[in-house]
């Protein structure tokens, strides 16, 4: 089948497969869109079924991250990378300058930073073949370094929202958040959660990030499989998307998703899915934008860490006139949101 007729594609500007025989690097790179800027998004190195997993995901997040960039304001369009990670290629500092060469060819059509399965230091390896990187070890206050934390801010704020829109509570005091996945972004926004006052259920494969977890917060530790179902009010994907489905959704109990996981909705009719129910459905890239507004910062330059709190606090704002504009039509959230976005990278062209 035709990377065209992939039903993924998205009049994305163009698709890049990489190999560099030395490190067993594979990689693909996607540029969905430069309207708005440079096509920037983080680098993602996963185990993939097969190379066809790989293109299915690297084509819903480069859409995903032309939509996240062109909501949150930033001068960006959208791409992604995928490392095919594997035993014949692990990670070293080689395979990822190889990496940087392959971003460095593409002559700034694509701008890349971390993502899952990527670190600060990776990318200081990228830097090293390539200008067009982001996410580097901060200096000083400038604005710069692990975006996570900013990503766990961002999505705070978004739950804040919805509770406030949703339960009509003022805080998150005595409010029931399970978070799937505490990595880099789960951990800290647990720690926020838990600063605000929230109960705490999480889960996740990885027995270490649990356990640094509880080293941290309390919490209550719910088998993976059974976490998405929990009776709680907040549900936050924080680990990989397409979670939400015709299958899961009839079974999940809270009334409010909000988290930082990328594609959450396995289709754009599990979001029509979730308003029925009445589920306050907080959009994925609306929500997670913290991250990216902190590698756009860095990557533009003249901007603090003050600034960037300040744009990051924004979120609350966009997902609360979402939230009102969905209540007062009708609609899905995840439709407003992309309508919003569509319109923006319109104007930009």
């Amino acid at each position: 089948m035709s990377v065209f007729d992939h039903t993924e594609f998205d009049q994305h500007e163009s698709v890049h497969y990489f190999h560099d025989n030395a490190t067993g690097l594979q990689a693909i790179v996607a540029v969905h869109s430069t309207a708005l800027g440079p096509g920037a998004g983080g680098t993602r190195r996963w185990v993939y079924r097969n190379d066809a997993d790989a293109l299915t995901d690297v084509l819903r997040l480069s859409r995903g991250m032309t939509y996240k960039n062109a909501v949150a304001g930033l001068k960006f369009g959208g791409g992604k990378a995928v490392i095919l990670a594997s035993d014949d290629a692990p990670k070293s500092p080689k395979l990822f300058r190889a990496f940087g060469r392959c971003v460095n060819s593409l002559s700034g059509c694509y701008v890349t930073a971390e993502d899952v399965g990527c670190s600060v230091e990776d990318m200081r390896f990228v830097r090293e073949e390539t200008e067009f990187v982001s996410g580097l070890p901060q200096t000083g206050n400038s604005a710069g370094g692990d975006p996570s934390p900013w990503t766990a801010l961002g999505c705070l704020q978004g739950i804040e929202a919805a509770v406030a829109v949703r339960l009509g509570a003022d805080s998150l005091q005595g409010i029931r958040v399970a978070v799937q996945g505490v990595g880099h972004v789960g951990l800290h926004l647990c720690r926020l959660l838990h600063e605000a006052g929230a109960e705490l259920f999480v889960s996740d494969v990885n027995s270490d990030n649990l356990q640094a977890t509880l080293a941290e917060v309390p919490a209550t530790v719910v088998p993976p499989q059974d976490l998405i179902f929990a009776d709680v009010d907040v549900l936050a994907p924080c680990a990989l998307g397409n979670i939400l489905t015709s299958t899961t959704i009839p079974r999940i109990k809270a009334s409010i998703i909000a988290g930082a996981a990328n594609n959450q909705l396995s289709t754009l009719a599990d979001g029509a899915r979730l308003a029925e129910r009445d589920i306050l459905y907080a959009p994925d890239y609306v929500i997670n934008a913290g991250g990216i507004i902190s590698v756009a910062a860095e990557y533009y330059g003249s901007t603090s860490e003050d600034e960037v709190r300040a744009d990051v606090g924004r979120i609350k704002d966009r997902l609360k006139r979402i939230f009102t504009q969905a209540r007062e039509s009708g609609r899905p959230t995840n439709e407003l949101a992309d309508e919003l976005a569509r319109k923006l990278v319109a104007a930009g062209r």
